[in-house]
């Protein structure tokens, strides 16, 4: 398996990702899957803005992505960042998604970022657990704030904190 960044070739796979994620689980509170026009957008915006989108293949093709983008659009927050780490379905399991999440935050200490959120389904004990064997400490629950299959989500909060700065200016 090889860490890489995602291509446009990479696309359709990303694509059917995602949807699988939208249809069948609450990884994802979107209830509209999207095409691979969608997807491209995505990827030029999120690229365009300096942020990277990974895949993780093998000679079968993409198993997975992850990617950070901005947690909040308001400057003070431009030292943090939120990410996402989806693998293909019929891969879980094999550590993908780990090593997706070790080259992620890689990337983000590169760059200077100094702290990692992320949003789980409060009942996504996978997701939460593999989190936690990277550093994430849960930090919040934000109980009811979303829907989807007909009942109320719970979003648990966890954060990585990716340096000692004392300040933002060191």
């Amino acid at each position: 398996m090889q860490i890489r960044d995602a291509q446009a070739v990479d696309l359709a796979t990303i694509t059917a990702i995602y949807n699988h994620a939208v249809e069948n689980t609450t990884a994802i509170w979107n209830e509209d899957t999207v095409d691979v026009a969608d997807r491209a957008e995505w990827l030029a915006a999120r690229t365009g803005q300096g942020y990277p989108v990974l895949v993780a293949v093998d000679e079968q093709g993409v198993l997975g992505y992850a990617t950070f983008g901005a947690w909040r659009p308001h400057s003070g927050y431009r030292h943090t960042v939120e990410l996402s780490v989806y693998v293909h379905p019929d891969q879980q399991g094999r550590g993908i998604g780990s090593a997706l999440m070790t080259a992620l935050i890689a990337r983000a200490r590169e760059r200077g970022t100094h702290v990692m959120v992320a949003a789980v389904e409060s009942g996504n004990t996978a997701s939460i657990r593999l989190h936690e064997k990277h550093g994430f400490r849960r930090t919040g629950l934000l109980p009811q704030v979303g829907m989807k299959f007909g009942a109320w989500l719970d979003l648990a909060f966890l954060q990585l904190v990716l340096d000692e700065r004392p300040s933002p200016a060191s």
